[in-house]
């Protein structure tokens, strides 16, 4: 991984190597669902597979492989589809990765109230302090969190933002998904 800094933990190189195949695919793109194997035992496991993913020669003997998963139903709202999901007990964690506008907190203050979902996605893609984000989520079943937004006016890999509680929502959800 071209980018992603050695010494990080392996949630966090999978998260800026989700972050990167995203930005690779450019902006407007839907969200992405990704499963979180341990590498090692997907080579041992599955060495068929991890020979297609090109981790027959990995060095590195403990990591996370992000494998992207089938399309998220467009007409599906994502924390609708998130409920759906529930993974077999070799998919370590989970990874998502989503575009939202967003605003900065001074905007918060001067939202219009009663404003339905339909209207309030209106007004803030119409106000102009929104900033476009990508968003990348990843959690393990052990409980371990991770996040990286990048922001669209500052697409460049330098200036990813990393941290444990950056979309604390959507980690949430995505936890849901280990839930029996």
């Amino acid at each position: 991984m071209s980018n992603t800094p050695m010494a990080a933990s392996p949630l966090t190189r999978a998260v800026l190597e989700i972050d990167e195949y995203a930005s690779g695919l450019g902006w407007d793109q839907p969200a992405r669902l990704f499963a979180l194997v341990d590498t090692a035992r997907l080579r041992a496991e599955e060495p068929a597979l991890a020979a297609q993913l090109g981790l027959e020669d990995e060095q590195e003997s403990s990591g996370l492989t992000p494998i992207e998963q089938d399309e998220i139903p467009a007409n599906s709202p994502l924390d609708e589809f998130l409920a759906t999901i529930a993974w077999p007990d070799a998919v370590a964690g989970c990874a998502l990765t989503v575009e939202r506008l967003m605003l900065p907190p001074a905007a918060e203050a001067s939202v219009p109230e009663g404003l339905d979902d339909r209207k309030l996605a209106r007004w803030v893609a119409e106000h102009p302090d929104r900033q476009e984000v990508r968003m990348t989520v990843a959690v393990l079943r052990d409980g371990a969190r991770e996040s990286a937004l990048r922001l669209r006016e500052k697409d460049a890999p330098t200036e990813v933002l990393t941290g444990s509680d950056l979309v604390p929502g959507l980690a949430e959800a995505l936890a849901a998904t280990f839930e029996d």
